[in-house]
């Protein structure tokens, strides 16, 4: 699933592709992707321009004109792109914005697991999947006091609870993973054990990592691509995610896999202990 960088990657790839154009057409494929109103999403959306695209954790917020917003997200294999209105639609393509200036932005998703909603801008925060989010990393209301708090408050594993979109959001499997190995925290070990000297690290990590993580275009493992059809680079940078059985870049510790709340977790377990 695409995590925080790669979504970002995304909406700023759309920005450079689809910003100022107008729609002339609507086509959706596959209509159980659209969660509101189907008639609504094609008539609303024909003859508005796009206005700039957004993000709120995970998801893609692409504004309209006419106050209008459709909340997007990606899920597992979700991807936009552009293409000329004359080239045939890829396997896999679903909603169809037919442009003003000939192209098409286009959504594929080989799992039909995305969804999109067309709400009137400034209701999106009304949504529940919205409003139970967490900060934004980068916002200022991340800050190591508002962190402690909220990891203190949960018992349950560290990895689980950065999972859960509540405390802090944007944050995925993969990227859980690297930010625990930097830290030095076992993610075994109970969110209201965690130290606030290693809260302050791990806030501190979390920012770095995702950051650079956006510098590279994010990371594919299997399928991700930007809204320019590139693979992401930060793959390549990656010190413990999908590198089980190979030594820890930091100790020589070979690396392993685990389970934490039904969820593939690779560690060191000389550099990570349980607390």
């Amino acid at each position: 699933m695409p995590e925080l960088p790669e979504v970002e990657t995304v909406r700023r790839g759309l920005i450079k592709l689809v910003q100022g154009r107008t729609v002339k057409k609507v086509t959706v494929l596959y209509p159980k992707m659209i969660e509101s109103d189907l008639t609504e999403f094609v008539t609303q959306l024909t003859g508005k321009k796009i206005l700039t695209v957004d993000r709120r954790g995970k998801y893609l917020l692409l504004r309209f004109s006419g106050d209008l917003t459709v909340v997007s997200h990606l899920r597992m294999e979700g991807k936009y792109f552009v293409q000329p209105q004359t080239q045939p639609l890829e396997k896999h393509t679903h909603v169809v914005f037919d442009l003003d200036d000939g192209q098409q932005l286009r959504y594929n998703d080989s799992r039909k697991f995305g969804r999109m909603r067309l709400v009137q801008t400034g209701q999106e925060n009304d949504l529940k999947s919205l409003q139970k989010l967490g900060p934004e990393p980068f916002a200022p209301e991340f800050t190591v006091d508002y962190f402690a708090q909220a990891l203190h408050r949960r018992k349950k594993a560290i990895k689980t609870a950065l999972l859960d979109q509540t405390i802090v959001t944007g944050l995925g499997n993969i990227y859980v993973d690297e930010v625990l190995w930097m830290t030095k925290i076992h993610p075994e070990t109970p969110a209201n054990h965690v130290t606030r000297s290693e809260i302050t690290a791990l806030r501190q990590n979390i920012i770095a990592e995702l950051q650079r993580a956006i510098t590279a275009g994010g990371t594919t493992i299997r399928s991700y691509t930007d809204a320019f059809r590139n693979m992401g680079e930060f793959q390549f940078a990656l010190n413990v995610y999908g590198n089980d059985g190979h030594p820890c870049p930091r100790c020589g510790t070979i690396i392993e896999k685990i389970k934490v709340g039904q969820r593939g977790t690779h560690f060191c377990p000389q550099c990570q202990k349980v607390e």
